[in-house]
């Protein structure tokens, strides 16, 4: 998962009106743009959109590409045109942090799961967290576990007798749908301390301003 700051700034290179009108203008249209036609289409001078068109690719939020323009090739064909088009990184910046992409590729895989094997659709989501759980633990095993459960939007926060989990990153969905998500969240945890080695173990101990689960020693 992309790290919040550099979430931040990608979302904040938008923020500049002449910026923000030359990405929305590339993304609508049905191909790669030059810089001409992003100027134009936008109302801003060419060096203008040049500039503010070659800051958005430095923040992965535009891709470019190098083509001749309108099939011309061969001796006096010109230099190939700067074209610019969407690129495929995704931002999004939520507070405090909410991972919903993560709830829903488990809820996807446990849905796979369920119609190939059959059985019982929750036995499957536990068993998609618990996947989910021991991949997180795997990603970065010299990482402290806490550092991992940050980067998940966890926040947690030692207290006098373990880790309180202060932020659950599938708050709308385990407010409308609590025990799948809590019995979720706590598969996930729990796969990813056991695939730490870590001395914690995962409880369920809901609370109205936290995650349900939290870590004991």
């Amino acid at each position: 998962m992309e790290d919040f700051a550099s979430q931040v700034d990608g979302v904040s290179a938008l923020a500049e009106p002449a910026r923000r009108a030359l990405y929305l203008y590339v993304v609508a249209q049905p191909g790669p743009v030059s810089r001409d036609q992003a100027a134009e289409g936008t109302s801003l001078p060419r060096h203008t959109a040049k500039f503010h068109l070659d800051k958005l690719v430095e923040e992965g939020l535009l891709d470019t590409e190098s083509r001749r323009l309108f099939g011309r090739r061969g001796p006096g064909a010109g230099r190939p045109s700067k074209l610019y088009r969407r690129s495929a990184r995704q931002l999004a910046v939520s507070l405090p942090p909410r991972h919903y992409d993560l709830a829903g590729q488990i809820l996807a895989a446990a849905v796979d799961d369920a119609a190939r094997a059959g059985g019982s659709v929750l036995a499957a989501v536990e068993r998609a967290a618990e996947a989910a759980g021991r991949r997180l633990g795997a990603a970065a095993p010299d990482d402290p576990v806490v550092a991992t459960l940050a980067a998940c939007g966890y926040e947690p926060r030692p207290d006098e007798t373990g880790v309180v989990l202060a932020n659950c990153p599938f708050h709308a969905l385990a407010r409308d749908h609590t025990e799948l998500v809590c019995g979720m969240n706590l598969h996930l945890v729990t796969a990813l301390l056991d695939e730490r080695g870590a001395a914690q173990r995962a409880v369920l101990e809901p609370g109205s301003d936290r995650c349900c689960v939290r870590l004991t020693s």
